[in-house]
């Protein structure tokens, strides 16, 4: 495999964001300052795509506080998603450090080195996004995603604002979406009508860049 898709259905659906794991800093509204890729390569591609699952929220985030965005492959339901275009390492090294731990180190190269026999979901350990989902193909690529291996047995906790806002704006940059459609997906998600309305959910103003703080690039 020399790319793979990796698609991102939480804050890292917007651009800015994501680079933080691509190029290194901290996201506006965060806790922590990403040391990002070896590999600082822009996504060969990026596209817009639904995926069967659940969205929902949960846990305690280190970074956001409130719940974090964990994908759930057995709820009758379609997530959308940004799938980027990625190396194998890249996409392991997003992996670690979305568990703190340190690009290029072990946990990532078990990572890349395991996608090829990824059928469908592969634990790797307990932890929040230890999970690899294979989604099926994309223009003949797989994709893959990280998630909690239990997920839809967590108990959903409503998510905050810093973090919404970043979910907002990359669902109206990898889909499109004004602000009624996010609001009517959002409310979908478990954990969200935990603490939002769709009325509330309306003063997110998807489409405006959050900010965001890098190292390089």
């Amino acid at each position: 495999m020399e790319h793979v898709w990796y698609v991102a259905y939480g804050s890292n659906l917007a651009l800015e964001r994501f680079n933080c794991y691509l190029y290194g800093g901290r996201p506006t509204g965060g806790a922590r300052t990403y040391p990002g890729c070896r590999d600082h390569t822009a996504p060969a591609r990026i596209e817009g795509v639904e995926i069967a699952g659940g969205l929902l929220f949960a846990g305690a985030s280190k970074v956001w506080g409130g719940g974090s965005a964990f994908f759930d492959p057995t709820a009758p339901r379609r997530v959308a998603g940004r799938a980027d275009l990625l190396t194998p390492d890249q996409l392991g090294d997003v992996a670690a450090q979305e568990m703190w731990r340190e690009p290029g180190g072990a946990f990532s190269q078990d990572l890349s080195a395991l996608l090829p026999d990824v059928a469908e979901l592969h634990t790797m350990g307990p932890g929040r996004y230890e999970t690899v989902v294979r989604l099926g193909e994309y223009d003949g690529l797989p994709m893959f995603t990280v998630t909690h291996g239990d997920a839809a047995e967590l108990i959903p906790v409503a998510p905050t604002a810093s973090y919404l806002q970043w979910i907002a704006t990359g669902l109206a940059e990898a889909h499109g979406w004004d602000a009624p459609q996010i609001a009517h997906y959002l409310m979908g998600a478990a954990g969200v009508s935990e603490g939002w309305t769709e009325e509330t959910l309306l003063m997110l103003r998807p489409g405006m860049s959050a900010g965001t703080e890098h190292q390089g690039g």
